[in-house]
């Protein structure tokens, strides 16, 4: 078999950081992790190939090259799985799909020949199977949960690394929390399934065998699922694997705002490398917090918890939702002071969504309020509900919100709260390459010269360099991230006059 491997182009969003890559030359955040790793479990025999279309385009002799076309999409992904699907079809060649998307939406897709629905760990070799006999079907699913420990390692070889701004890898799937708008239990469970202390590692060995240096992201929805197996078996072993071979990268990942009651966990992952984690915060209201379900936010003190962890050396990147059923009027004041208060430079304030199958999905539809299927954006200016706050309200009131966290004004005085506070390892030693020193010229020129907020660019970039050297990269990064959030969002606000 001829297994073309096709990843869908991601719209431009908050997360994308398609703006921010053009500073270090880079096509894409991160490479199709997905894809890379069923590419491992078909036989060995077969001709594989992956087209990413976030990196370049695909060629009609490269869909004719193959028997198969392979498609894995998250739902903001759709529009671009639809194209690829239909010219697959224009040129006669068979699709398997699969992924969240499909797996949340295969109705929507009777374009697609295979289904491979759910975890491919149970459902891709009945696949297989079947096709070996000539006899393989439409769909195949599972209500079962993957054993992880059998998942192997991701086909680096299919991607040219220079493309990426960082790697990924998976640890667990699952998570121990069930909060009402939330979709990762409706895919993987409330029970964390991890891999073993060996899978880890020998992930990060081939990382750093095919070359890579620099940011790993474990894209786990809650990496602290099953913390004692982290604190007694997987953090200790990363410790060591980086200290035998000179600390090659540094990680970021997600985690639940109760890790920072964890003094061991914390200091263990600062230890292991991680800068960076991505916390769903959601909302200073309480009332906020109670209606979705958010257990491990509710009844602390947020804002100690977030500086408790970037006092062990982490940043913590936000995640806040308004739209709520009883968020008061106030709600986008208080979310704009937190968000400064904190110091959390990259806040991602999106409106309340409801995914297939979640918990919200059900109450809403029950009550006569669902209006379209979410479109995996929780930052295009759109609900697929009727919100209880009335719309004009609810949307002067986020963008508002957005309008003042992400002006010149506020976010760099953000950046600044925050770096005079954060005090990283000092073992962590910072690698100079030709890639940050393009950078660095680019951002003077584009954001110290061009842009609208070079004056405080300037600013920054001297205050950082003169009272902060050992942060001042950071400092230059995210100078060139606020360029990104700023132009995501002034791009939507246009796209809706």
């Amino acid at each position: 078999m001829k297994i073309l491997f096709v990843y869908p182009r991601y719209p431009d969003t908050f997360w994308s950081f398609r703006h921010a890559l053009k500073f270090i030359s880079k096509k894409a955040a991160f490479p199709p992790l997905g894809l890379l790793t069923i590419a491992s479990m078909l036989p060995d025999k077969w001709e594989k190939r992956l087209v990413d279309l976030n990196v370049r385009p695909v060629s009609d002799e490269e869909i004719l090259w193959a028997d198969y076309v392979f498609i894995s999409a998250m739902s903001i992904q759709r529009d671009s799985a639809h194209d690829v699907i239909g010219r697959c079809r224009q040129l006669g060649r068979k699709t398997v799909a699969g992924g969240p998307l499909f797996t949340a939406f295969h109705d929507e897709f009777d374009g697609v020949d295979h289904l491979i629905l759910n975890e491919a760990e149970l459902t891709l070799q009945p696949f297989l199977n079947d096709l070996s006999l000539g006899v393989p079907k439409h769909v195949y699913s599972s209500t079962d949960w993957a054993d992880v420990s059998a998942t192997p390692i991701p086909m680096w070889s299919l991607i040219d690394f220079k493309h990426y701004a960082s790697m990924n890898l998976q640890y667990s799937r699952g998570c121990p929390y069930d909060c009402e708008f939330c979709d990762i239990t409706v895919l993987y469970g409330r029970v964390p399934r991890t891999k073993t202390r060996a899978q880890v590692i020998a992930e990060l060995e081939s990382l750093r065998e095919h070359g890579w240096k620099g940011s790993v992201f474990f894209v786990d929805d809650n990496f602290v699922g099953n913390k004692n197996k982290l604190k007694k078996e997987i953090l200790p072993a990363i410790v060591e694997w980086m200290k035998e071979n000179r600390h090659p990268f540094y990680f970021n990942t997600e985690v639940s705002i109760n890790s920072a009651d964890d003094d061991d966990l914390m200091r263990l992952m600062v230890q292991a490398g991680f800068n960076a984690v991505f916390v769903g915060i959601e909302s200073p209201n309480e009332e906020s917090l109670q209606e979705c379900r958010k257990i491990p936010n509710r009844k602390r003190d947020l804002e100690e918890s977030v500086r408790k962890i970037q006092k062990y050396g982490m940043q913590v990147q936000g995640g806040f939702i308004v739209g709520f059923d009883v968020d008061p009027p106030a709600i986008f004041d208080r979310l704009t002071a937190f968000i400064q208060e904190t110091g959390i430079v990259t806040a991602m304030v999106g409106l309340l969504n409801a995914p297939r199958g979640t918990k919200l999905y059900k109450r809403l539809m029950n009550e006569g309020r669902l209006l379209h299927s979410f479109t995996g954006n929780n930052t295009d200016l759109t609900m697929n509900f009727i919100p209880k706050m009335s719309r004009e309200t609810l949307m002067n009131g986020y963008r508002s919100v957005v309008a003042r966290i992400y002006s010149p004004t506020q976010y760099y005085a953000r950046v600044k709260r925050f770096l005079k506070d954060f005090h990283p390892p000092q073992a962590k030693v910072f690698r100079v390459s030709f890639a940050d020193l393009k950078a660095l010229l680019k951002s003077a020129v584009v954001l110290g010269v061009i842009a609208k907020e070079r004056v405080y660019y300037w600013r920054l970039f001297f205050w950082s360099l003169f009272t902060r050297p050992k942060l001042f990269p950071l400092a230059i990064t995210f100078a060139i991230y606020g360029f990104h959030f700023r132009r995501i969002f002034e791009e939507e606000m246009a796209a809706l006059k």
